[in-house]
């Protein structure tokens, strides 16, 4: 018993003593060339990593090719779509000129009148007319109600301007174009679908054209009434020589429609009433001959237009009241307003209508081009 408990204390002797201790076993080296996240692979030699590495590149390398051609594939397909838009925009602007010159041969032929004697104190055609056109009572009817008296008589001084730097030769005199029988979706307790402006604000309108020492023109929209039966009210301002009138067949309606559903129509009779109206008050008030407006886009609007009787004691102005681009309102001028308009023309610009799908408004320059030259030009 004494021997075997000796045994045992001899390991313990020996650490007491200061013997070395058994060595612990190695470490294992870290693998350097492992991805983070990736678990080590104590079996990978050198060789199989280095062939690794290339395969990464050569995958990279292959993705930045692809990406290249394809961003070229893409340049090449924005050339070509740009190259064939390209074409077609010229094959339409050739279309476009052969069908013009078509419609010139048949263009018609302008119907020219012995002139009339132009009376002493007639506006035309010694001036040109430049006038805003709409309603004070709405914001959606024209320039003249859509901004603050000052503001708006601000910005008819500045298109006078530029009217006078355009065609220095002939005066430009300003005008507010008033509507002051207007058609209405609604018939009203008459019945005639149409609304007769307050005097009120037809003696406002008339005092913002006094501060411009501007004209004044009072627009008939007849609706299911006419224009004998609206004259008379308006009577006691067409006897001032600065007051003129003027008629919107579009929106009479002869055959009992409501304005509105459709472009309506005038006979040349209409408009002769209106001519013998204001001839007869030139007579009796010892009055400038006066200017009578006539609304025009389509040839329907105006029946027989031939028979339209002049009179020297009134001006008739065939006015040019289409909405578009450029072109269009050209070929509608060329081809409807000028052949019959047998005294003189008008021409309408619509500050928003006309820039609708991404067109402009015309240019004083591109007005004055056309033949004849327009002595009225109306602002909407």
């Amino acid at each position: 018993m004494t021997r075997r408990l000796n045994i045992l204390a001899i390991p313990l002797l020996l650490v007491a003593c200061g013997a070395p201790a058994a060595p612990e076993p190695p470490s294992p080296e870290p693998v350097a060339d492992e991805p983070l996240g990736r678990p080590a692979r104590t079996d990978e030699t050198p060789t199989e990593r280095e062939r690794e590495r290339e395969r990464v590149r050569e995958r990279e390398r292959i993705a930045r090719e692809d990406s290249i051609r394809h961003a070229r594939a893409q340049e090449e397909a924005l050339r070509l779509e740009e190259a064939e838009r390209a074409e077609r925009e010229a094959e339409e602007a050739a279309a476009a000129a052969a069908a013009a010159e078509e419609r010139s041969r048949d263009r018609p032929v302008r119907r020219e009148r012995p002139a009339l004697p132009v009376l002493p104190g007639a506006v035309l055609p010694r001036e040109r007319i430049i006038a805003f056109y709409g309603n004070p009572l709405s914001t959606r009817m024209g320039i003249l109600g859509e901004l603050p008296p000052d503001e708006m008589l601000g910005l008819l001084d500045r298109e006078v301007a530029a009217w006078r730097a355009a065609d220095p030769g002939t005066p430009a005199v300003p005008a507010l174009h008033l509507i002051a029988v207007m058609a209405a979706g609604d018939p009203g307790p008459d019945s005639l679908y149409r609304i007769r402006l307050p005097d009120r604000h037809v003696e406002r309108v008339l005092d913002w054209a006094e501060r411009r020492d501007a004209l004044l023109f009072l627009d008939i929209q007849t609706g299911l009434s006419d224009v004998a039966a609206e004259l008379p009210r308006l009577r006691k301002w067409l006897t001032r020589p600065e007051v003129h009138l003027a008629l919107d067949p579009e929106w009479n309606m002869p055959g009992g429609a409501r304005p509105g559903t459709r472009i309506g129509t005038m006979s040349a009779a209409e408009v002769n009433h209106a001519i013998e109206y204001l001839a007869e008050l030139v007579t009796e008030h010892r009055l400038p001959p006066k200017v009578l407006v006539v609304h025009r886009f389509t040839s329907a609007m105006l029946r027989n237009a031939e028979d339209i009787r002049l009179d020297p004691r009134v001006q008739v102005v065939i006015n040019m009241d289409g909405w578009g681009p450029p072109a269009q309102k050209i070929q509608a001028y060329r081809d409807i307003v000028a052949p019959e308009a047998y005294q003189y023309t008008g021409f309408k610009l619509f500050y928003k209508n006309d820039l609708k799908g991404g067109s402009r408004l015309m240019t004083p320059a591109e007005i004055l081009s056309l033949d004849p030259e327009p002595v009225y030009i109306q602002y909407q």
